[in-house]
């Protein structure tokens, strides 16, 4: 029935930009369709032709980026979350989307850099301060990635992500109790744990 509605919207949509050809938000609002559909090159010409129409349609930019980081043109993504940047300083999504995009290179300093000047702005992200944890992890330093991780859940103690997260610190930390723990938690708000992680935690209590 989901995927019914959603057909029938897609089509809806088609047939509304035959009589509104020039209307940005349609424009935009199907390639939301497309991406859903996975169909990336679609997608992007409507984010394209949204922007042709309405420059400041920021949240096309941003899913823009979206989908050339799916189609692994990370150079892309940087771009558009840049340009999003350059229009409206504070847009968390944007700082998000490229402190994660740099990580990716291996530019781990930079994405750090962009994560903090995000937090500066907006405190209050939790997704922000776990990939601000993520890149401290891949540094190496466990204890600042364990402290970004802790603040997410200060902000949300339901936010699996960071769970996990301090699961595998922890556990890398030699505090299987801790690790345990987070990793039961971010089970119980149904986030996908590692596999082999939870395997190797949970022997503890089968032993």
């Amino acid at each position: 029935m989901a995927k019914e509605k959603e057909d029938e919207t897609f089509e809806q949509l088609k047939r509304q930009l035959l009589v509104r050809p020039d209307s940005a938000p349609l424009h935009y609002n199907l390639g939301l369709a497309h991406g859903r559909r996975k169909e990336w090159d679609e997608a992007i010409t409507e984010f394209k032709t949204a922007l042709e129409l309405n420059p400041g349609l920021l949240e096309a930019r941003i899913n823009l980026g979206g989908i050339y980081m799916r189609k692994g043109n990370i150079e892309a993504a940087i771009q558009e979350n840049k340009k999003v940047l350059e229009i409206d300083p504070r847009q968390i999504n944007a700082y998000s989307n490229l402190g994660f995009l740099l990580v990716q290179q291996g530019k781990i300093d930079e994405g750090i850099e962009i994560y903090q000047k995000a937090l500066s702005i907006h405190k209050n992200v939790p997704q922000v301060h776990a990939n601000l944890g993520h890149a401290y992890l891949l540094k190496g330093d466990l204890d600042k990635a364990i402290e970004a991780n802790q603040q997410a859940l200060e902000i949300s103690e339901a936010f699996g992500p960071a769970h996990n997260n301090l699961a595998l610190l922890y556990a890398q930390k030699g505090d299987r109790e801790s690790a345990r723990r987070h990793l039961q938690e971010a089970e119980r708000v149904g986030f996908p744990v590692i596999p082999e992680l939870r395997e190797d935690l949970l022997s503890d209590e089968e032993a």
